[in-house]
């Protein structure tokens, strides 16, 4: 059952009818009140306020303000009137629920008018932004479509004055082929003209001339001039002999590095000489097994799996094939110090140390591992003082190696205690 608020006042005006409902801790939506032209409703479950108006009501313009625990209506009155009561007075129940009924249908018939004046409004205004979207799709359409015939004219233009430029050049070519052609006539007919005057007489004209010359003291100027005006006999035939220096590399000779390719020779038939020494017994051996590089990389994967001997064997044959590697000397020593052969670690390190010279930072990470294995091995000897020199010329090469710092230390100490036990 509903709980109806009865609590409410009321005023009004001859156009206006102003009503006050206190709802004291009721939460009030919009959606909470109904109002038609003669039925006013507040549902706020389970309170229920009715009121069946004594007039009609324009309640399209009618207000309703919801604060401060009260709602206040401001309803506008159809004909400006006065009103005997807020409500219809003796109403029956059949009556109401017509009211009721109809102010229902009224307000769901409103409310479907509203709704199809929304959708025709906006089909309204989808038909105008369509409009207007092909209003502008056309309006851009139609720019670069002048825009295309602009460039097309400008293209058109740019394409007639170059033809009308290559006609103008192969004019130019035509004409300057004609006069060309002019003097090279000219030219032609001037030689003919000097071969013509240049030409030897005939046997009779000659025989003429040199009888009238014949006397005491006479001489032929004929043949003097004729040995003048000849043209000169054309030049033998011959044979040009050029000798090439030769050469080993591709490069020309003003092109090259003399010095450091005749040491590239030098060193290069060294370690043929090298190879084919003393090595017959390396003659069923593949070509990559007689590579130092190879044999060293094959020696390290060895020492990776912990087959230390046999990776000794390898640096072994790497040693005998190029023994300047410092690499090979440093990594049997580590394969040394593994396998206890402490002297031979000791010699290996120091060798590599003789290679590694001059020292640059290139080798600086070779030269630290070649002072720690050497202070390692003198250590394992119980050389402390030997192995503590290799450990602190290590750490000048590299002072932030923390490992190397701290076994130079344990160095110290154990040196320390070895003094006072003494």
């Amino acid at each position: 059952m509903p709980v109806w608020l009865r609590e409410y006042s009321w005023r009004q005006s001859p156009s206006a009818v102003y009503l006050s409902l206190p709802v004291r801790g009721l939460r009030v939506t919009p959606g909470s009140i109904f109002c038609t032209e003669q039925y006013l409703k507040v549902s706020i479950p389970p309170f229920l306020f009715e009121a069946i108006l004594y007039a009609p009501i324009d309640d399209t313009n009618s207000t309703a303000k919801i604060g401060n625990e009260v709602i206040f209506f401001t309803l506008y009155k159809k004909e400006a009137a006065m009103w005997d009561s807020l409500t219809l007075a003796n109403a029956n129940k059949e009556k109401l629920q017509c009211l009721r009924e109809n102010a229902v249908l009224r307000a769901h018939e409103k409310a479907k008018e509203e709704t199809e004046a929304k959708k025709v409004t906006k089909q309204e205004h989808k038909k105008y932004a369509l409009e207007a979207t092909m209003k502008l799709e056309e309006a851009e359409r139609k720019r670069i479509e002048d825009l295309k015939e602009k460039e097309r004219q400008k293209v058109t233009r740019d394409l007639e004055l170059w033809k009308k430029q290559q006609d103008a050049e192969k004019q130019k070519r035509a004409q300057k082929e004609v006069e060309l052609h002019q003097e090279v006539e000219q030219l032609k007919e001037k030689k003919k003209e000097k071969m013509n005057k240049t030409r030897i007489p005939t046997e009779e004209t000659s025989k003429t001339r040199l009888k009238t010359t014949r006397g005491h003291g006479s001489y032929s100027m004929f043949s003097e001039n004729l040995k003048e005006e000849q043209l000169p006999a054309p030049r033998a035939a011959a044979t040009i002999k050029i000798n090439f220096t030769s050469r080993v590399f591709p490069t020309a000779l003003r092109e090259s590095r003399v010095a450091e390719e005749e040491e590239w020779l030098r060193k290069q038939a060294e370690a043929r000489r090298t190879i084919s020494a003393d090595l017959s017994e390396l003659e069923d051996l593949k070509e990559e097994e007689k590579n130092p590089d190879w044999l060293k990389d094959k020696g390290n994967k060895m020492f990776v799996t912990g087959d230390y001997l046999g990776a000794v064997n390898v640096y072994n044959l790497a040693v005998r094939l190029n023994n300047k590697l410092p690499l090979l000397y440093l990594n049997r020593a580590a394969c040394h110090l593994k396998l206890r052969n402490l002297h031979k670690a000791i010699e290996d390190s120091s060798k590599a140390l003789e290679l590694l010279t001059p020292p640059v930072p290139d080798n600086e990470n070779a030269r630290v591992k070649a002072y720690v294995r050497r202070g390692t091995a003198f250590c394992q000897l119980e050389l402390y003082m030997e192995g503590l020199q290799d450990y602190e010329a290590a750490l000048k090469i590299d002072p932030k190696n923390k490992t190397i710092e701290e076994d130079a230390v344990k160095i110290r100490h154990l040196i320390q205690g070895t003094t006072q036990d003494s």
